[in-house]
């Protein structure tokens, strides 16, 4: 997302950001979903390979950046940083976010946490930090998880609004172990009433005036 639709999303209600973060080829974090430029900008070319200096001009933000926006908006603005897997040293991401997010004073429990649908990038963001949430994101929960448990150290299921769907009692499943479930990506008045009534606990969604309207929440 560009520093515009995060601006569109803070003035629409949303209580939180959510963001896909990449290193660039010298070592900034950058907030971009593919692992190219291709499809969502106008250049060529692998995140991992180009500097932030190539990246800034295509509109693609920093995390630093997207942090200076929620603060200037709110300290208790949350964060969803999702980590994105695989990719050429993504094995050193977790650690760069943890600094960044130690030197930014973001660690506080409450209001960050991070994603992944990668279980090993989880555990790496586990070793360095105790408390951050941890959300395991997945189309359908792997087989392992689908009682309603989740791997030792993270507490937040983050599933795909058709898995959930597809197996509507997952949610009770995992209250019942104690932990959380926030789903993906949540945009129609329909989809966002089933999640509801389903006592789902977060909702992602690229419409977060409707989801607030719908809600019951004024816009502010």
């Amino acid at each position: 997302m560009t520093a515009a639709a995060y601006q569109r999303a803070v003035s629409d209600g949303a209580d939180g950001l959510e963001c896909d973060v990449r290193l660039s080829r010298d070592g900034v974090l950058v907030l971009i979903h593919d692992a190219t430029v291709n499809r969502t900008t106008a250049g060529r070319g692998s995140v991992r390979s180009m500097t932030y200096a190539e990246l800034a001009p295509l509109g693609i933000i920093t995390l630093d950046e997207l942090i200076d926006l929620a603060e200037s908006v709110s300290p208790g603005l949350s964060l969803s940083i999702e980590t994105k897997h695989p990719g050429v040293g993504s094995m050193y991401l977790e650690q760069a976010v943890y600094e960044r997010l130690r030197a930014r004073r973001r660690l506080d429990p409450q209001n960050n946490r991070v994603m992944s649908f990668s279980l090993s990038a989880l555990r790496r963001m586990r070793s360095l930090d105790a408390q951050l949430p941890l959300v395991y994101l997945f189309d359908r929960p792997p087989q392992h998880c689908t009682d309603g448990g989740l791997p030792a150290g993270i507490t937040i299921a983050g599933i795909s609004l058709a898995g959930l769907r597809s197996m509507p009692d997952y949610v009770a499943r995992v209250h019942e172990h104690g932990y959380e479930v926030h789903v993906w990506t949540v945009n129609t008045e329909a989809d966002l009433q089933w999640c509801v009534d389903r006592d789902v606990d977060a909702l992602i969604t690229n419409h977060p005036g409707r989801a607030r309207r719908m809600l019951g929440a004024a816009t502010p």
